[in-house]
């Protein structure tokens, strides 16, 4: 493999890492929010809590979390299917 083979790896590798981060950022500006069992969670789809309200019972804010979750683990695969040009990884 030549210099200018690693040159352009070293090109691949850094566009790559560009879309990363501008997925990465768009994920953050997305919200989701999830009303379950009277507790309402708005998280990010980078999954990051923003708010939690409603029951204060633990087991009832937990489902709710985890259905937060869910549901943008969802919308961060959906956001990355364009990015992964049809590689054909299995479940994303």
């Amino acid at each position: 493999m030549g210099l200018m083979d690693n040159l352009k790896q070293l090109g691949d590798l850094k566009k790559m890492r560009d879309q990363a981060m501008e997925l990465q950022k768009k994920l953050a500006q997305i919200k989701i929010t999830v009303e379950h069992k009277g507790v309402t969670v708005v998280m990010t789809a980078d999954q990051k809590v923003i708010f939690i309200s409603g029951e204060q019972d633990f087991n009832k804010i937990t489902e709710a979390v985890n259905e937060a979750l869910k549901q943008s683990q969802k919308v961060a695969a959906d956001e990355m299917k364009p990015m992964m040009g049809g590689m054909g990884i299995p479940g994303v």
